[in-house]
């Protein structure tokens, strides 16, 4: 049975009208798509002139091939009857002629019957009548047979692939090369890497965005704004004005006028005096960082363009439209809608990176179905008479609809902003659209491919973003392996939507999750779950969102209903993130880079490839599926068990949080006492959970520095916490208030650590040795120096028979005041070495304290040197046994006396 006799059969051309009987996928334009990308990624950055000598050298060869068809063809093409050479060749190959002047394989009969009766075609090997035989390869072409008719369109057809791949990839390779060129000429790069003070007039070309606090050290680094521009006209230091288009990234520090540069919108033109700075890597999109500061609003030298301002107030409309909402709903249905994440939190953001659905944030090509659906109904139907959408509803024509549909996808781009996905998302739908218009068969993999082309052609620093490359790698999952994987789902029995679902979750994560472990070294073990969970309530959250979007310009009380209703499916997806989220395996450790990546890959696709033989052993896949759930839920017992940490009775705690310190002295069961947080929530949160801990009667913040205090949240998240404590210097002044703005959002008192207090809960009792306590009548404790180290505040903890001095991060002067303030200061069991092991300790503490055991928290190769040698000696001099958390992992102590023991987890 051949093609025509299948679309006979069927009673309609398959693919024409049904877009599940869609032909054989076309993939001729994939090879070049993949050729001028590939092209245009290796091209950004090299040196100009092998750029142009590769672009020239595919050039002449693709040009060489498409020179070389003709004659391929007339070379493959069967001999006609008239033609002498023809009739010689067969002649020459054994084929005898008919007198008609007709040329005969060997094998057929001739007038005289020699090879058997008239037209009969003998098989290669057995003889006629006559005696003769035909060729004598069985199955092959009789010599002097013509050539099969498809052979030289064929061969045809491979010389122009071939001679289509390497011209893409010459015009791949020209336009990045030209790109690269442009933005590294003009005096901008030269300035930037001499960090000369200039004065630019720029032209805005993206929304400012914030930059996410990030702790260096004992501190947080500002949240400061960033802006995509080109410089337009640049004053250099000397006076020398230049006229250029050059782009750069404009860091805006944050300042009193903060707020009025956060409200810029595209195609501003300001005047801006900063200093410039090279790119923090090589072969970036932009030529500097111009740094500025907020004190002073931003100097407009031109308003933004008309289209920019109708998009801004649409976009700040929706914002106000869900000032209303709760928290989470009014950060992410703007961000859900038009990719505005302007109000999303930090511990949001991070739910939904532990559960792969920062897709959701990133607007693409699921918001734009949506409103497409709308508008022509299921793009299937659009050429029938009974297409479906609002479109026939209001009588528009079919070609009207699809120029409609590219008014809607042009203003999709403007209003969401030209971001990678969105770009991948428009080309593809403007390329259906025009199928549509023009009445040709829509297929989407080589719309996927044109769209991929035209755009790395056009802006070919797409080529090296992860944004576009995790859109086109889920894009073509779900055009290829979804359909596949549903139809497998399917035949086992699983209902038809419920099995689209899965496959296209299952086919995304597949292929994206080797990628996003080049960016973030971890692997989400709920993306498939919580994407199911989220995928139900994407559709009506966007609807309504868009509604609200096009509502609020002309009634804000209507565009406030609207978003008031959609926050109902935007709070359900915020709430499958955070509890994803929260699962103590929802993600895992994995070798970053791209050997990571392989890694994953290949485990991916074994995984695919033995998924048939799989599905036939029942038993293997209940197991694997228990090992899975086992393996997210991570149940404390069973985490003991496997890797024997903590410890059986363990009574104290260092975790291992990097560069930073928290600790935990347990008070009961599923009780602890935290002291500090560390710099990172998902760290300390993380040890909190192995350790089983869900309730905190008290946590203690030593000292104000961020990698003490950051981490607060992570400690906060799913347990009932009943008062935070803290020392009373208020320094640093913004993280102290950090930490007063979260402990307020969580509901949780604060107070002060009071000089000499003592303090019992459980089997726990301990004393505040530091800070000291002040004069007679003074209010507030005592400090040797305003130092935010030195105000640490010092516990002496007894558990049981366990005895541990904990000593935030004291510098000396301020060990040896609680040496002089506590002259019989016991000796301990457990000494928690200050200051990360640093080479500034006081000898007399050591030696009055001679611990049994000196723990040290610090970061695996941190810049610091900590710990410092000559302290590792000291302890040791001192009798005691040094673990330290960048070797051993995190700590348990555990028994007393003679039983007293420390374990690492590594």
């Amino acid at each position: 049975m051949n093609v025509s006799d299948v679309h006979t059969d069927s009673g309609r051309r398959l693919g024409v009208a049904e877009p599940r009987q869609e032909a054989p996928a076309d993939l001729r334009l994939v090879a070049p798509a993949l050729a001028a990308w590939a092209a245009s990624a290796l091209a950004l950055g090299a040196p100009g002139r092998w750029v142009a000598a590769g672009a020239v050298l595919c050039a002449c060869a693709g040009l060489g091939c498409l020179i070389a068809v003709p004659r391929i063809v007339a070379r493959a093409e069967p001999r006609g009857p008239g033609d002498p050479a023809g009739r010689a060749d067969l002649a020459g190959q054994g084929g005898p002629a008919d007198p008609e002047g007709q040329v005969r394989p060997a094998g057929l009969a001739g007038p005289a019957g020699r090879a058997g009766s008239a037209g009969q075609v003998r098989p290669a090997g057995r003889a006629g009548p006559g005696g003769h035989t035909g060729s004598a390869g069985p199955g092959a072409r009789a010599p002097g047979s013509p050539r099969p008719a498809g052979l030289p369109r064929r061969a045809g057809a491979r010389t122009t692939a071939v001679a289509a791949v390497l011209l893409c990839a010459a015009a791949g390779g020209a336009a990045s090369g030209l790109h690269s060129a442009h933005s590294r000429s003009g005096p901008v790069p030269g300035l930037a890497e001499s960090y000369a003070r200039v004065e630019a007039e720029v032209t805005v070309t993206s929304d400012p965005r914030r930059t996410r606090p990030r702790v260096q050290g004992d501190h947080s680094t500002p949240v400061s704004l960033l802006l995509d521009a080109e410089v337009d006209r640049l004053t250099a230091p000397d006076g020398t004005v230049t006229e250029l288009r050059t782009p750069v990234l404009v860091m805006v520090a944050p300042g009193k006028a903060a707020a009025r540069w956060q409200r810029l919108l595209p195609s501003t033109g300001l005047r801006i005096t900063g200093r410039l700075a090279p790119p923090r890597h090589e072969g970036e999109r932009i030529a500097a960082v111009l740094g500025t500061d907020a004190d002073e609003p931003p100097q407009a030298m031109s308003e933004p363009s008309l289209l920019q301002r109708a998009a801004g107030r649409l976009r700040s409309g929706l914002r106000e439209a869900t000032d209303g909402l709760d928290a989470d709903a009014r950060a992410l249905l703007p961000g859900l809608v038009v990719g505005d994440t302007s109000r999303v939190p930090p511990d949001l953001h991070d739910a939904f990176k532990a559960t792969d659905l920062t897709h959701l944030l990133a607007v693409s090509g699921a918001n734009l179905s949506i409103l497409l659906f709308l508008l022509i109904g299921p793009p299937g139907t659009a050429s029938r008479s009974e297409r479906r959408g609002l479109a026939p509803r209001l009588g528009i024509s079919l070609r009207m609809t699809a120029m409609i549909g590219g008014g809607v996808a042009l203003a999709f781009v403007i209003v969401c902003r030209p971001e990678p996905s969105v770009l991948r998302a428009a080309a593809c739908g403007l390329i259906t659209l025009l199928a549509i218009g023009t009445g040709r068969r829509r297929s989407l993999i080589p719309a996927l491919a044109t769209a991929v082309l035209l755009l790395v052609l056009y802006d070919p620093w797409l080529a090296r973003s992860y944004g576009f490359l995790l859109s086109v790698l889920a894009t073509g999952a779900l055009l290829t392996l979804a359909p596949r994987w549903s139809d497998a789902l399917q035949r086992r029995g699983v209902p038809a939507r419920l099995a689209e679902v899965l496959a296209a979750a299952g086919a995304a994560q597949a292929v994206c999750a080797p990628v996003v472990v080049v960016l973030a070294s971890r692997v989400s073990l709920v993306a498939v779950p919580c994407n199911l969970l989220a995928e139900f309530a994407v559709a009506p959250a966007t609807v309504l969102g868009f509604a609200a979007l096009a509502v609020a310009p002309a009634s804000l009380p209507a565009a406030r209903v609207l978003a008031e209703v959609a926050g109902w499916p935007v709070g359900w997806i915020a709430s499958v993130a955070r509890t994803g989220a929260a699962l103590p395996g929802a993600e895992v450790d994995w070798p970053g880079g791209w050997r990571g990546a392989a890694l994953l890959a290949v485990l991916t696709a074994l995984l695919v490839l033995s998924a048939r033989r799989l599905a036939r052993h029942p038993w293997v896949c209940s197991a694997a599926a228990l090992l899975l759930v086992l393996a997210v839920l991570r149940p404390v017992p069973l985490t003991r068990l496997m890797t024997g940490w903590p410890t059986p009775g363990w009574a104290f705690a260092l975790c291992d949080v990097g560069q930073g310190d928290a600790m935990v002295l347990a008070a009961g069961e599923g009780t602890g006492v935290v002291v500090d947080t560390g710099p990172e929530p998902r760290l300390v949160d993380r040890c909190l959970r192995d350790l089983g801990i869900t309730r905190v009667p008290l946590l203690l913040l030593t000292h104000f520095h961020a990698d003490h205090v950051r981490g607060l949240p992570g400690v906060l998240s799913g347990r009932e916490v009943g008062a935070i404590q803290t020392t009373s210097l208020d320094q640093p002044p913004d993280q102290a208030a950090f930490v007063k703005r979260t402990a307020a959002a969580a509901r949780v008192p604060m107070v002060r650590a009071a000089p000499g207090e003592r303090r019992r809960t459980g089997p726990l009792e301990w004393e505040v040795l530091w800070p000291a306590a002040g004069p007679p009548g003074a209010t507030t404790p005592f400090h040797a120096t305003e130092e935010p180290n030195d105000s640490s505040v010092t516990l002496l903890v007894r558990s049981g028979g366990l005895t541990l001095l904990l000593l935030g991060d004291l510098e000396p002067p301020a060990q040896q005041g609680v040496l002089r303030n506590h002259p019989a200061l016991p000796r301990v069991d457990v000494l928690k070495v200050a200051h990360h092991g640093s080479g500034h300790q006081d000898p007399g503490l050591l030696r009055s304290a001679r611990p049994r055991f000196a723990l040290i928290s610090c970061g695996t190769d941190n810049p610091y040197g900590h710990p410092a040698a000559r302290t590792l000696e000291a302890l040791e001099a001192a009798g005691a046994k040094v673990l330290r958390t960048d070797i051993d992992g995190a700590i348990a102590v555990s028994g007393s006396g003679a039983g007293l023991r420390a374990a690492g987890r590594s």
